[in-house]
């Protein structure tokens, strides 16, 4: 029987293509229209001297949205919001971070204007630290609120009382979900109605998790309106509605919704569920140019883009050769930089456990066991190659940029094709190659062949390994669970 398509509405089916090739579809930063020569001369300084493809298109739609000051007065038209979905690696961060700088640049008061919100810790870290770069000598304040502050020194960062009333500390704020809503909830003065920008990063993450309540409450702060002091009914914020005569009198700041995400769903009661104006979709996920300049149209089941640098393979397995797999990689074919990943917490410490009674390899974890200080330090040191295998959670790797991960092994095959995607996405990232290797089981081989196909994955190559390979190591293997088995107990 013919599937039932679901009806797209024409942002989706429509979206604006993006180039998916980032070698070969380089911008020169000066080729993109409208940016600030301030910000110019600091993607300079930062070694930046051209754009990915993601980069090119989005600043200048982004920028233009504000082309007429952040605050649209009468007869200025609300800016649409925008989606982007494109692949791990691409340069989301930068996307957003560089035009959101420029537009405020000219702010006067300082308020919340901008509010970045990301699934994790290490997310908000890393985009916090790009938007410290671009604002250093411009007067603009970032501040992260993510609980590894205490919560009575987040609201010092965040607001000062005075004389006069509270005042804002931040412009920007990049802000975990559960924390940015106790603030919203409790911090007097922390208030959004002066909010321009609200950026969800990992969007389809932020929505499938209880994420939605934040986000809804984020709204909901936002045009608050500041009736309760009384003397603001002037400028009280409204829920954008029909342009009328008495609306065009008072200035409305439009919260322009920028979401990003390498998997954006594409379900459209979910994308609903974010109430978009007049959204804009840009994507890498269906063209290619050919050779000669024409596009491919790719059947619409492509739904995921991987990195261009990025070969897959898989490894049928049963469940006892796993860990001898695993070290005959790193041992024998002298893997260096492997993030390994399994599906639960307890699973990477035990095999953290087990690689470390073995021996010969620099292993480390990596998994909300560890307080945020130890993760970082782990980081750095995989960074610098000091630890060879870092063994991880979904959780804690998901979207975080780790430098030069030469290969992804899936320990445990995954479930869903989009962790499938987000996992072997920290390889393979701005152009450069990587490898990713999923240990398959048997009865697993099926539905997981079957899961890369549905997403228009073809090219991941069977690369089995004879067990004669695996002998050698069986017997310091048995020695190395006794070991642990002691440690165990």
């Amino acid at each position: 029987s013919p599937q039932v398509q679901p009806f797209l509405p024409q942002w989706l089916a429509e979206p604006r293509r993006v180039q998916k090739r980032i070698r070969e579809n380089l911008c020169p930063v000066r080729d993109v229209p409208g940016i600030h020569p301030r910000l110019l001369k600091k993607l300079q300084m930062n070694g930046i001297d051209s754009f990915f493809p993601v980069q090119a298109e989005v600043i200048p739609a982004i920028l233009q949205s504000a082309a007429h000051g952040y605050l649209l007065g009468r007869g200025g038209f609300r800016p649409k919001d925008i989606c982007v979905s494109a692949p791990t690696g691409s340069g989301k961060t930068l996307s957003f971070v560089i035009p959101i700088v420029q537009v405020l640049l000219d702010r006067v008061v300082c308020h919340v204007r901008a509010l970045v919100v990301l699934p994790t810790k290490e997310l908000a870290q890393q985009v916090s630290k790009v938007f410290n770069v671009y604002t250093d000598g411009t007067g603009l304040k970032v501040i992260l609120i993510t609980g590894q502050k205490s919560f009575a020194k987040e609201q010092e960062m965040l607001v000062q009382k005075r004389v006069t009333g509270y005042c804002s500390l931040a412009d920007i704020v990049v802000a975990t979900p559960g924390r940015l809503t106790d603030h919203i909830n409790q911090t007097p003065g922390f208030s959004l109605t002066q909010l321009r920008f609200l950026i969800v990063d990992e969007a389809d993450r932020m929505i499938d998790d209880m994420h939605q309540n934040c986000l809804n409450q984020i709204v909901r702060a936002a045009f608050q309106g500041e009736n309760h002091s009384g003397s603001n009914m002037l400028f009280q914020r409204t829920k954008p509605g029909p342009l009328t005569a008495a609306s065009s009198c008072s200035p409305q700041i439009p919260l322009q919704k920028l979401l990003f995400s390498a998997t954006l769903t594409q379900d459209p009661e979910k994308l609903q569920q974010l109430d978009l104006f007049q959204p804009r979709l840009f994507t890498s996920v269906y063209s290619e140019k050919n050779r000669d300049g024409t596009e491919t149209e790719q059947n619409a089941s492509n739904k995921y883009t991987l990195p261009e640098g990025l070969s897959q393979c898989y490894v049928p397995c049963d469940l006892n050769s796993k860990p001898l797999l695993l070290l005959y990689f790193m041992l024998k074919m002298k893997f260096t930089r492997v993030l390994c990943f399994t599906n639960s917490r307890e699973a990477s410490h035990r095999l953290f456990l087990l690689v470390q009674a073995f021996g010969g390899v620099t292993v480390a974890e990596f998994s909300s066991r560890l307080t945020p200080n130890e993760r970082k330090r782990t980081m750095k040191e995989f960074e610098q190659g000091k630890i060879q295998l870092l063994i991880s959670t979904d959780a804690t790797a998901r979207g975080i940029d780790v430098k030069g991960v030469n290969y992804v092994i899936n320990y445990d095959a995954p479930q869903f094709i989009r962790t499938y995607i987000h996992r072997v996405g920290r390889t393979a990232r701005a152009g450069e190659a990587g490898v990713a290797f999923s240990l398959v089981l048997r009865i697993q081989e099926r539905r997981f062949l079957r899961m890369l196909r549905d997403a228009g994955i073809q090219d991941i190559q069977k690369h089995p390994v004879k067990g004669n390979s695996l002998k050698p190591l069986v017997q310091q293997y048995e020695g190395a669970l006794c070991k642990l088995e002691k440690t165990v107990k």
